[in-house]
C-alpha cells in the first residue's frame, strides 16, 4: 500500500495540532474552499495553497513519512493551521492523488532528502585522544564530587525535617524547600533538585500530606544513599542512580531496537513555573513487545516537535537510555510510512501489578509502569472507579489523567457500553491512570481526556 493510500482519520490529524486554538483554526480550513492546486505523490507528500488574509495563497507542504511539515505562513506553531487543514482535508478524500508535483514542493522534499542523506554519509567521528579523555574523566570526578557534597547536605535537611517533625511544614511554607532546590542546581543535580521542588510542594497537597511527604521523604533519602554507595552497586542499578540523580547516560550506551512501533498514547504536561512543556509518547514494538517511552520538550511559547497520532504504527530504531528500568528511548529516523497498527493484546489486573512490581525491583524511583489491561470493566463507584477483569476476579482502582478531571473516566465508561474493553494507560502506587482504549467492535483507539 502506499503511502497515499493510509489515510489519517480526522481525529488523528487533530492529535497532530500543538493546541485547543490551533485544532479549531485547522479544523476551519479542513474543506475545499480556502484550497487550490491540492494533490498528493505516491511518496507520501501532500501540498496544497490556501487563501490567506493576503493577496498571495500560503504554500503548504506535507510529508506524511514523518509527519513533517512546511508552510510560507508566518506562524511560529508546529504544525501550523494550514498543515492540519491540508490533512483534514485528505482525510475526507478531497485531495487527489496528482502526478507532477510542484516545484516548490519538490525543492522542499529534495531539500529534506539531501539532509537526510549527509546525516547518513557523515563518517564516524574519530575516538578522542588520551588528553581529551583524561580532560572529559577530571571533569566527571570534578561533578561527582560536588553531587556528593549536595547529597550531603540534603541528607542533613531531611534529618533536620523529622527532627523537628513534620507538623511545621506548613507554617514554614516553600521557601526553604526551593532554597535547598537551587543548592541542588549549584551541585549539578538536576534530578535531585526537581524531587526536592516536589518534596516541598506537598504540605499544600491537602487532607493526608504528611503520609505522602514521608513516602517521598524516604525515597529522596534511599536515593542519597543510593548515590553516596554508588561503587558497591550492580551496574543497572547503579545505571539508574545515576540517571535520577541528574546524570542520564546518552543512548549511544544503550540497547538499539529496531521494530514497527504502535503509538498507545501521547499527552503533554507543563512544569510549575510554566517554562517548560513535556511530551511524553508511549510506544509498543509490535514485533518486539518492548514498550518504548518517548520524552520531548518544548521551551515557553514552543510546543515540543514530536507528535505522532494515537493508533499509527512507525518503522524506526528505538534508542534505549540506560539506568530508565528499560523504558527511556530516543526514536531515530523513520524509514516507512506510518500504517495504522492493531491494538496490543491487554493482559489481566494481577499481572498488570505483578509487573509494576518487578519493574520497582530495577527502579524503585518510577512512578509508573506502562500496561495494556484487557479485556476489563470499567466501574464507577463513590469511593471511587476501578477497572475489574471481566470474570470480576480482581480490579485497580482508577485515577483520573493528570489528577483532575474525571470526563476522560465517562468518556471510557461510554465506549464500555458495560462491556469489556482494552485499557492503555500507566500503573502506579495511587492505581491506573486510563490514557487510551480500544472497543473490541471497532480498531480505532480513543484518546481519553
Amino acid at each position: 500500500m502506499t503511502e497515499q493510500g493510509v489515510r489519517r482519520t480526522a481525529e488523528q490529524v487533530l492529535a497532530l495540532a500543538p493546541d485547543d486554538a490551533s485544532r479549531k483554526a485547522g479544523a476551519k480550513l479542513g474543506r475545499a474552499g480556502p484550497w487550490s492546486l491540492t494533490g498528493g505523490s505516491a511518496s507520501g507528500l501532500v501540498w496544497g495553497l490556501c487563501k490567506g488574509s493576503g493577496s498571495t495563497p500560503y504554500r503548504t507542504v506535507v510529508d506524511l513519512k514523518g509527519p513533517a511539515y512546511t508552510c510560507s505562513c508566518p506562524s511560529r506553531k508546529f504544525p501550523c493551521k494550514h498543515a492540519l487543514g491540508l490533512l483534514l482535508l485528505r482525510a475526507a478524500e478531497g485531495v487527489a492523488e496528482s502526478g507532477e508535483v510542484p516545484e516548490w514542493a519538490a525543492e522542499w522534499s529534495a531539500g529534506r532528502e539531501a539532509g537526510r542523506a549527509s546525516k547518513a554519509a557523515r563518517p564516524a567521528a574519530a575516538p578522542g585522544r588520551p588528553a581529551d579523555e583524561e580532560a572529559a574523566k577530571r571533569r566527571a570526578e570534578r561533578r561527582a564530587a560536588r553531587i556528593g557534597a549536595g547529597v550531603t547536605e540534603l541528607e542533613q535537611r531531611l534529618e533536620d525535617v523529622l527532627r523537628s517533625g513534620l507538623a511545621g511544614q506548613q507554617q514554614a511554607g516553600y521557601g526553604p524547600w526551593e532554597e535547598t532546590a537551587a543548592r541542588m542546581v549549584d551541585a549539578q543535580a538536576p534530578g535531585l533538585a526537581a524531587r526536592v521542588r516536589e518534596l516541598g510542594t506537598i504540605p499544600s497537597c491537602g487532607p493526608g500530606w504528611p503520609a505522602r511527604m514521608l513516602e517521598e521523604g524516604a525515597l529522596l533519602h534511599l536515593l542519597n544513599r543510593g548515590w553516596l554507595g554508588l561503587a558497591g552497586l550492580p551496574e543497572p542499578l547503579a545505571a539508574t542512580v545515576r540517571s535520577r540523580v541528574g546524570l542520564p547516560g546518552t543512548a549511544a550506551e544503550g540497547e538499539v531496537v529496531r521494530d514497527r512501533w504502535l503509538v498507545l498514547a501521547q499527552y503533554d504536561s507543563v512544569s510549575p513555573d510554566g517554562r517548560l512543556t513535556t511530551r511524553r509518547t508511549w510506544l509498543h514494538g509490535l514485533g518486539s513487545g518492548r514498550p518504548a517511552l518517548v520524552l520531548d520538550f518544548g521551551p515557553p511559547g514552543r510546543p515540543p516537535a514530536l507528535a505522532l497520532p494515537v493508533g499509527l504504527a512507525v518503522e524506526a530504531e528505538a534508542r534505549f537510555r540506560p539506568g530508565t528500568a528499560g523504558l527511556r528511548a530516543d526514536l531515530g529516523e523513520r524509514s516507512a510510512a506510518a500504517a495504522p497498527g492493531r491494538a496490543p493484546a491487554g493482559v489481566g489486573t494481577g499481572a498488570a501489578l505483578e509487573a509494576y512490581g518487578a519493574a520497582l525491583r530495577e527502579d524503585p524511583w518510577l512512578d509508573a509502569w506502562p500496561v495494556v489491561l484487557g479485556p476489563v470493566i470499567p466501574i464507577p463507584g463513590e469511593l471511587g472507579w476501578q477497572l475489574a477483569d471481566a470474570e470480576g476476579t480482581s480490579a485497580l482502582p482508577v485515577t483520573p489523567a493528570g489528577g483532575g478531571s474525571r470526563s476522560g473516566l465517562w468518556q471510557l465508561a461510554a465506549l464500555s457500553g458495560g462491556g469489556p474493553v482494552t485499557v492503555f494507560g500507566e500503573c502506579g502506587h495511587r492505581g491506573f491512570t486510563p490514557l487510551t482504549a480500544w472497543h473490541p467492535g471497532c480498531p480505532e483507539p480513543v484518546a481519553l481526556e
